[in-house]
């Protein structure tokens, strides 16, 4: 087995025959996260030569006890401070697959990183720790994986050393946080304890837990299934961006995105929310690579389609014989607010969701949870920082989403208070909104100011915002209706 750490905007080295599998390690802060890593990369002869001796001279130096989690801290910061603040990732291999650990912070303060190491996680192991027995943050943690669709969850009970490996602590905290996670809908697949200072369950079954009979850590990590559930799930591509060509002849109109769901081939017919357009895929295309038959979850690509159809960045892609996402203005949602002022009422708000980005307002708080107590539900007139809230937004504009009990990643948003991420959230189903099974109907307009005039003009679906307006107001001057195109003017009394 083998393994390299590096920070976090490296990337990790191919592994060759492997699939790949992201895990987010979370849990309260100073729980031990960092250490059960910085232990399960030394044990398993997953750091490079003189990395446990670089930083145990280092720590020397600065007269501080070694510790496993400064193999993983590479910030300067988080080692001066002794907190994680960034999702530091780990890459190892083992004969099974390739794996990508992200080191997620622990602090209250830090949330927000936390949810970014989470977000591309498959699986999760939860750390906490034995002798403080689970916190707040530990619970926030367990909200914040199950709202991202996480069901794969290791809770690691950590510092069993420090209370003398007693079996009946373990299986206080093992109830209890079973019943927690019990309340969110979660059934954790594991509980392993441990000691990451001693290196009890980590590589190897500890003499110190003979009451213990289940996975070590490193065989629970082998043990998660990986998820194929995207491939499976019906086709998803938000439109990022529209590109035309004009060099050469080139009229291709290259619909772009990354497919978040499902897969497509040439030949497909498809189908664009909200606006309801209809099409079929005509090419499949990347950047300097030859076409493509088909596409899967995960790939960045561009599409061709026939008839080229006028769409906007925002549109959600499906197939046509798949089911459809449902789209509105109003949805009834799950929020975790980390903004530093609250969300309220009176102000409006940047929602992304997919690659819409709408306005929103907050209508109605519904309840709040409290983290500390989450089946403790109460009212309130704003949603402070922290708080985990179910709620109704209104939107600017039609989108299209999923509902997070069908597809997660699509139900997912964020919002946006004076340009930075304040909140996150899951759209648990739609107001006044149903599943999209609307016609775009091809529409003629009769223009006529007398007897004798003939002006109708026919817009679909191929039809332009810019071409529509164009074509109107052309029908209108030769109807006579529009004496000046230039300041729109029509006779008194005669309309379209």
């Amino acid at each position: 087995m083998s393994a390299t750490t590096q920070s976090q905007t490296d990337e990790p080295l191919a592994s060759a025959g492997r699939v790949q599998m992201d895990i987010v390690i979370a849990g309260h802060v100073d729980h031990g996260k960092s250490s059960v890593i910085g232990r399960l990369l030394a044990e398993t002869g997953s750091l490079p030569d003189g990395k446990i001796e670089q930083i145990r001279l280092q720590c020397q130096q600065n007269s501080r006890p070694f510790e496993y989690a400064f193999l993983l801290d590479a910030l300067k910061n988080e080692q001066a401070q002794g907190i994680t603040i960034d999702a530091a990732r780990c890459f190892f291999n083992t004969d099974r697959r390739h794996y990508i650990i992200h080191d997620a912070p622990g602090h209250i303060e830090f949330l927000k990183n936390m949810v970014t190491g989470a977000a591309r996680a498959e699986a999760a192991l939860l750390v906490i720790d034995a002798d403080e027995g689970i916190q707040e943050n530990s619970k926030r943690h367990g909200y914040i994986l199950s709202m991202l669709g996480i069901s794969q969850i290791a809770v690691l009970v950590n510092k069993m050393d420090l209370v003398d490996y007693s079996e009946s602590v373990f299986e206080a905290i093992e109830d209890e946080y079973r019943r927690f996670l019990g309340h969110l809908g979660v059934t954790p697949t594991a509980f392993i304890p441990i000691s990451a200072r001693e290196g009890d369950n980590i590589t190897a079954a500890s003499a110190r837990t003979p009451w213990y009979t289940g996975h070590t850590v490193l065989e629970q990590v082998d043990s998660f299934e990986k998820d194929s559930g995207h491939l499976d799930q019906p086709f998803r591509l938000p439109v990022q961006d529209i590109y035309k060509f004009t060099a050469e002849g080139d009229d291709r109109r290259i619909i772009a995105g990354t497919i978040e769901t499902g897969s497509i081939r040439v030949g497909d017919a498809v189908r664009f929310y909200p606006s309801g357009k209809r099409a079929t895929v005509e090419s499949i295309e990347e950047f300097n690579a030859p076409p493509h038959s088909h596409a899967y979850a995960g790939q960045a690509l561009g599409l061709t389609v026939v008839p080229q159809v006028y769409i906007r960045p925002g549109e959600l892609v499906v197939r046509e014989d798949q089911p459809a996402p449902h789209s509105g203005r109003v949805v009834r949602s799950n929020v975790f607010w980390m903004g530093h002022a609250p969300l309220t009422k009176d102000r409006s708000y940047k929602l992304k969701v997919g690659s819409s980005h709408v306005t929103a307002e907050l209508v109605e708080i519904h309840h709040v949870l409290d983290a500390s107590e989450i089946d403790s539900r109460f009212a309130k007139e704003q949603i402070e920082r922290h708080d985990v809230a179910e709620v109704t937004l209104k939107l600017s504009r039609d989108v299209a989403y999923d509902l997070n009990s069908d597809i997660d990643l699509t139900s997912r948003f964020v919002i946006v208070d004076e340009q930075e991420i304040a909140g996150c959230g899951v759209i648990l189903e739609g107001e006044n909104s149903a599943q999209n099974d609307g016609e775009f109907q091809t529409f003629t307009i009769a223009i006529g100011a007398g007897e004798g005039i003939d002006a109708d003009l026919v817009l679909d679906e191929t039809t332009s915002p810019q071409e529509a307006t164009k074509k109107i107001v052309r029908a209108l001057q030769n109807s006579g209706l529009l004496l000046d195109a230039s300041k729109t003017l029509s006779p008194p009394g005669e309309g379209i």
